[in-house]
């Protein structure tokens, strides 16, 4: 049966968001400029929008536009005489040249796609962008996604993230930023910045810090795809494969995390059964692989660990709590940490009782970093109300809801708040 401009333009969407990165990280090679190798690929998709309804989606559509854009990339060289520039891996001095080389610029785009990607990674994850700059031209570059799905994804406006793609690719280009992977200790500093930014994304779609849903599993997914792109293009370094654990593992819950209705459910209340089988194996494998490779005591792989400790426990009760304060109290050595602290607390509390547990959660009542931190008062409520001090847990979850900026979880606060008056009033 022929396909319909609806199923082609749909197909169309499909190989973009799967070849994007691939034929960008090719063009950026070749033009060493990752603003103008997006502008060549979005070149190739229009083409594609227009041809593909009339002559039928080809029977290999990514290598259909990486060639398509090739040709533009290589009328652009021409065109602007950019081949007159010095760039080390363009040996051309002239446009006469060009013409002639026009068969070896091709190789030269077909060659080394792993590499290519990871260059596009580091690149696009560069530590002179911000955070917020990086995770938004990692999603655009990596990920395929539009303007409007990343500033949906992030609750902020369209022409904001815009702007965030736009200046970040000015910035690359203005600091002359080298589409490479750097070398030494610029490497690892680099390679933090990227896993920085892949768990920055994956955080934002397991429990997003604002907005009406507590979870956006879309944001998970992509942030795995990228972390597992890397996995396979640095097979050697144990804390990809730590971060590549801790996300599997995580998002294995993310059908037991809420209700039908979207409101969460905490990890001891899960259905267990909801649990992905295979995104856990997926994830202990990784584990082992980081572990294998000596990064066991590294921050991800230690989380990963954690993790670990939840997903092989068939119930909340058979959940080995001291194996995992023992894990955090680890952590805390290797990543000093406020947030890291108030987990082992959480931790401690399983393991030794709520008393322990608030000991060391009272000792970061004055911490700056947890001032504004919703989770801190949550946490408190949880161990007081679990102490039967119901009036001082009720006072704790109420100013946590009115800290949290979620709504799912501002209204699952304010139920345990209420949930704590009524035991006030019902003490038996």
């Amino acid at each position: 049966m022929a396909m319909t401009a609806t199923d082609i333009h749909r197909t169309i969407d499909a190989v973009w968001r799967i070849e994007s990165a691939r034929l960008i990280a090719g063009l950026a090679r070749m033009v060493r400029d990752v603003g103008l190798a997006e502008e060549l690929a979005q070149d190739a998709l229009v083409t594609a929008l227009e041809r593909w309804p009339e002559s039928g989606v080809p029977d290999n559509p990514g290598a259909w536009l990486m060639t398509t854009a090739k040709h533009r990339a290589i009328d652009l060289l021409r065109r602007k005489k950019l081949i007159e520039r010095k760039h080390e891996s363009l040996a051309y001095e002239s446009e006469s040249d060009a013409v002639d080389s026009k068969s070896e610029l091709e190789t030269m785009l077909d060659d080394d796609i792993g590499d290519d990607l990871l260059r596009l990674i580091f690149t696009a994850c560069h530590p002179v962008l911000s955070a917020e700059a990086r995770a938004a031209l990692t999603l655009r570059l990596l990920g395929g996604l539009t303007t409007d799905e990343i500033a949906r994804a992030f609750l902020v406006p369209e022409p904001t993230i815009s702007q965030r793609i736009v200046r970040a690719k000015r910035t690359l280009a203005e600091k002359q930023i080298p589409f490479e992977v750097p070398r030494g200790e610029e490497r690892d500093e680099r390679l933090a910045s990227v896993l920085e930014v892949i768990y920055l994304i994956f955080n934002e779609g397991y429990a997003a810090t604002s907005g009406d849903d507590w979870i956006r599993p879309e944001l998970c997914n992509e942030a795995m795809r990228v972390g597992r792109v890397l996995a396979g293009l640095a097979p050697q370094e144990p804390e990809v494969f730590g971060l590549l654990a801790l996300m599997e593992i995580q998002a294995s819950r993310l059908r037991a995390r809420t209700t039908a209705a979207g409101e969460p459910i905490l990890l001891p209340d899960q259905d267990r059964s909801l649990w992905d089988p295979l995104l856990i194996r997926r994830g202990l494998t990784a584990l082992e692989r980081a572990e294998k490779l000596g990064g066991a005591r590294t921050p991800y792989a230690l989380q990963a660990a954690i993790a670990a400790c939840h997903a092989r426990a068939r119930t909340a009760d058979a959940t080995d709590w001291n194996r995992i304060a023992a894990l955090y109290a680890e952590l805390t050595q290797v990543l000093p940490s406020p947030v890291v602290e108030l987990n082992r607390a959480v931790a401690v509390s399983m393991a030794s009782g709520p008393a322990a547990g608030l000991a060391l959660i009272d000792a970061l009542s004055d911490e700056p970093l947890l001032r504004n931190y919703h989770l801190l008062p949550s946490v408190r409520g949880d161990l007081l109300s679990r102490l039967q001090r119901h009036a001082e847990a009720r006072d704790e979850f109420e100013r946590a809801a009115s800290m949290a900026r979620n709504v799912r979880e501002r209204h699952f606060l304010q139920r345990r708040a209420a949930a704590c008056a009524d035991a006030m009033r019902s003490p038996d």
